[in-house]
This record gives C-alpha cells, sequence and structure tokens, in this order.
C-alpha cells in the first residue's frame, strides 16, 4: 500500500481542457458584445487573434502539468478500534492529526482516516507488520518483542498515564478491596484482561491470577463473577464505567487502590515507514516545545485526575520485565506524576 508520499493522480489532458473552455469563454464575454460594429475584416483578424492566443494558453498549460512534480499527499490510515463506537483513543488521534498538522508547511498536506473495519488490537499490530499493511500507524503500550517487529517512537503520548490503574469491580466486593495493602493481598483475586495485552506479563510476573479474554466481553464477565476486577488506566477508567454502569448497575470504580507499573504507550509503524515515522516525530516534538502536546494531554485527562483523587489512594508498585531498556525514563518532561 502507498503511504508516505502517496501521489495525487494528475489528469493531464482534462486539466487542459477545463483551461481551454475557461480561456475561451473569458475571451468571448469580454468581447462579444462590442465586437460586432466593427467593419468586417477586422471582426475577422481579432477572430483569428482570440483563436492563436487561446491555443497558445492552452498548450503552456499543457507543458505545465508535463513538468511540474505531481503533488505528494502523506497518507495516514489509522486502526478505527476494537468496537464500535470505540472513544478510548480520541485523545490519541487528536496527537496524531495535531502532529500532522503541525508539519504540514515542511512536509505538504496530509489525509488521516481511519481503517474501514474493526479489529482487536493483537490483530492491528500483525496487520501492521506485514509488508502491505492497510493501516499505516498503530498506537500501544511498548514492550522488547513489539519494538523488534515495529519501529516505535519514545514520546509517551499519555505521558506514561497508562501506567496508573485503577479497577472496576462488583460494587458488592468494596469491602474485600479494603482490606488490600500490597501485592501479597492482591494476590487473592483474579483480574480480567484482554487477548495479547502487553501488561500481562507484568501482572503474571507479580504472581496475580490473571484471565484474558476479548475486550468487548470483558464488563460482562466481571458481572458475571468470572474474576474479581479489571484494572484500567486512569484515562480509560471513568469513561468505561460511564458507558456500562446503566446496562450493568453492579460496576463499580474501586475506591481506594492505585497500581502503578512504568507503561508507555507509543505510535508505532511498519519499519519500511520511515518517512512518515520521521514526519510525525517532528510534529509531536513541535507539539511539545508549543506547549499543545500538555493542552491535549489536559482536555483529556486532568477532570478525571481531579476526581479520582489518586493521591488519596494506596499505591501498590510493580514492576515491568518486558520495558525495553531504551525507554527514556529520565526524561522526566515526558512522563505525568501524581501528587501522592
Amino acid at each position: 500500500m502507498g503511504r508516505d508520499n502517496y501521489p495525487a493522480k494528475r489528469k493531464t489532458t482534462q486539466r487542459a481542457d477545463v483551461t481551454s473552455l475557461a480561456i475561451s469563454d473569458a475571451i468571448c464575454h469580454a468581447y462579444t458584445p462590442s465586437i460586432y460594429h466593427l467593419p468586417p475584416d477586422w471582426i475577422h483578424s481579432l477572430k483569428q487573434l482570440i483563436a492563436f492566443v487561446s491555443t497558445a494558453l492552452v498548450g503552456l498549460n499543457l507543458f505545465l502539468c508535463a513538468a511540474l512534480p505531481a503533488a505528494a499527499m502523506t497518507r495516514v490510515i489509522y486502526p478505527l478500534g476494537e468496537v464500535a463506537h470505540d472513544t478510548r483513543y480520541d485523545d490519541v488521534i487528536e496527537i496524531l492529526k495535531t502532529a500532522l498538522k503541525k508539519t504540514r508547511s515542511t512536509h505538504g498536506d496530509y489525509l488521516c482516516i481511519p481503517s474501514p473495519v474493526l479489529m482487536p488490537k493483537k490483530r492491528f499490530l500483525i496487520e501492521l507488520q506485514q509488508p502491505t499493511h492497510s493501516i499505516d500507524i498503530a498506537w500501544n503500550p511498548t514492550s522488547e518483542a513489539l519494538e523488534s517487529e515495529l519501529t516505535p517512537i519514545r514520546i509517551p503520548l499519555r505521558k506514561g498515564l497508562l501506567g496508573y490503574r485503577i479497577a472496576l469491580i462488583r460494587r458488592e466486593d468494596q469491602v474485600r478491596f479494603d482490606q488490600v495493602n500490597s501485592i501479597e493481598d492482591l494476590k487473592k483475586f483474579t483480574l480480567g484482561q484482554g487477548n495479547g495485552w502487553v501488561d500481562n506479563a507484568i501482572y503474571q510476573a507479580a504472581g496475580i491470577m490473571t484471565l484474558e479474554a476479548q475486550y468487548s466481553q470483558l464488563i460482562k464477565m466481571l458481572a458475571a463473577q468470572r474474576f474479581d476486577f479489571f484494572p484500567r488506566g486512569v484515562s480509560e477508567v471513568e469513561s468505561e464505567y460511564q458507558a456500562n454502569h446503566l446496562a450493568y448497575p453492579e460496576l463499580a470504580i474501586e475506591n481506594n487502590l492505585l497500581l502503578y507499573y512504568p507503561f508507555p504507550d507509543y505510535f508505532f509503524f511498519n519499519h519500511a515507514d520511515t518517512a512518515l515515522k520521521n514526519r510525525i516525530e517532528s510534529g509531536l516534538r513541535i507539539m511539545q516545545k508549543d506547549g499543545s502536546f500538555d493542552r491535549i494531554f489536559n482536555k483529556y485527562n486532568l477532570a478525571t485526575i481531579q476526581k479520582l483523587k489518586l493521591k488519596q489512594r494506596r499505591l501498590l508498585r510493580l514492576n515491568n520485565p518486558t520495558l525495553p531498556k531504551k525507554t527514556p525514563l529520565n526524561e522526566t518532561a515526558l512522563w505525568f506524576v501524581p501528587d501522592m
């Protein structure tokens, strides 16, 4: 599939025909009302002149259309989502489109659209690795394995906020979670996660029993007592609760705990798509400097951060054994750190 510089098709002959008609119409409209009071030989000469000028201008237009390069357009197709009306990544899509907009003056125009079909996260990451991939970009929490398969931009899209996790639980179980003060206490519970999610390995390494299923089924399974809690990112938990609590009134946001592990989510690209990767990285760097990156972060996350009262929660830390060595943990400006 074409992607980084997607040439617009030049219809040279059609452009020339349109130009010829425009020229002829303009000349005729300019002169027709006034030329017929002139002597007949003058009229004949003027018509010949009009024909000559029109032909010359059309020839010049044909030459320019053939000589000038076709306008280049960056084509970006991003994943539509895992479920219908998936709004979890509205902030990431806005970051993507803003990065493209910030580089329009240096890299040209762009077309940024979603893929036509829904697919699970694991599937679109596999799709992006293919030589003829149908999507041009994906976003996902990073791991050593993923960075060997795809090329990342090592700028955490949510400033690492995804690593701060608050659980969706059944309301009746809050009294059980009130007794949790350590990771050892948490091992008494079973959690639910999506199939193939990167952080499954984090919970498993900590000794916490993990049940995997399709994302679209996890809320239903939680309500049906298939597992005990569904840890969600701070930027996700409130919107997912609001989207599901009417259908599942037993659902609740756990009151006291805040899990944390370093868990940056990046934009990823096929290894061959270096031009697209470089353009978007340039746009992200511009956004960091002009403040637009932080403005998008605050737009989508600040109210939720305040509502969830992070500093009043018990912080439980987990190690991330999948974290790549090149993770920019020392670049403090890239990371959100709550006031605990």
